[in-house]
């Protein structure tokens, strides 16, 4: 049975472009589907097209070797240290994020009642904090933060104002990928007599790394672009920074550069490294999360 079903997929998926035009010509709302979603394809991968090639075209011949000096200087407007810092900040904010989000959805999947209201309180809270306009949690780090825990202008409270913003992506991916692991890993786990903490960490977590992955793909791109958020938190100081120092991103270089007009180019120049960045970063989570993907039979 699943054979001949098989082979008859297969057999629609051979049709000739004359026999798919001819069966649309029959079904005009299907033919004027098909061409709203071509139109949406195109539309979509054009304007992606467009951004990175201009950035590119404006961007690459204003990349010189001062702009990788160690120091920062108005001359040659390094963007080294704030590279260097991006990384920090990234990690700092993943490991403040990660725990707490992963942790959570654990909570809400395997150890929370089925109907619980305290259940459904929590996801409308981590849906509207997604929600969230970032200059919101940059003010609220500023007051929190680096008012009142005064903690300063700083790479801590920046990063800890990120792993809030983050914090709500993490666990809802985290709750949904837990929620695909099939009932029967559970079942099988406890039927040969591993307990409740052992069949989470040895059979659940496992399963589901690729779409917690997925999850940390998505916070650090926003980590990576943020700007509004930290310039009230982690400050603007263009130099290499500790944990209790102000420091800069990539992101906020660039928009520094280009507020003060007077090295736009040397703004398009940042732009591509951090283009190149998120790419390397996103290109290595995803190469991660496909070798802890079960093989396809």
């Amino acid at each position: 049975m699943e054979k001949h079903m098989e082979t008859e997929i297969a057999a629609i998926n051979q049709q000739s472009f004359k026999d798919k035009i001819k069966s649309y010509t029959k079904h005009p709302g299907s033919f004027l589907l098909l061409l709203l979603v071509l139109v949406a394809a195109v539309l979509t991968v054009g304007v992606l097209v467009f951004l990175v090639g201009y950035i590119l075209i404006r961007g690459i011949p204003y990349l010189k070797p001062s702009l990788f000096a160690w120091t920062y200087n108005s001359d040659n407007v390094s963007m080294l240290p704030a590279m260097i810092n991006t990384l920090f900040m990234t990690v700092l904010a993943l490991v403040l994020s990660v725990p707490f989000g992963v942790g959570a959805a654990i909570y809400l999947v395997e150890y929370a009642k089925k109907g619980n209201k305290l259940v459904g309180i929590i996801r409308v809270t981590a849906e509207t904090l997604s929600g969230i306009p970032s200059i919101i949690y940059g003010l609220f780090g500023m007051l929190f933060f680096v008012t009142a825990l005064k903690c300063g202008y700083s790479m801590m409270a920046g990063a800890a104002t990120l792993a809030i913003m983050v914090l709500p992506v993490i666990m809802r991916t985290t709750e949904e990928a837990l929620l695909c692991v099939p009932d029967s890993f559970r079942e099988g786990s406890f039927g040969l007599g591993a307990g409740k903490l052992r069949t989470i960490f040895k059979i659940v977590l496992p399963s589901a790394i690729p779409g917690i992955l997925s999850g940390i793909i998505l916070a650090i791109g926003r980590i990576v672009g943020e700007t509004a958020a930290l310039i009230y938190t982690s400050g603007t100081v263009a130099n290499l920074a500790g944990f209790f120092d102000s420091g800069r991103t990539l992101a906020i270089h660039m928009y520094s550069l280009s507020r003060e007009g007077m090295h736009t180019n040397e703004a398009y120049a940042t732009a591509v490294v951090l283009l190149i960045v998120v790419l390397i970063i996103n290109g290595v989570s995803s190469l991660i999360a496909k070798k802890f993907e079960a093989p396809k039979q």
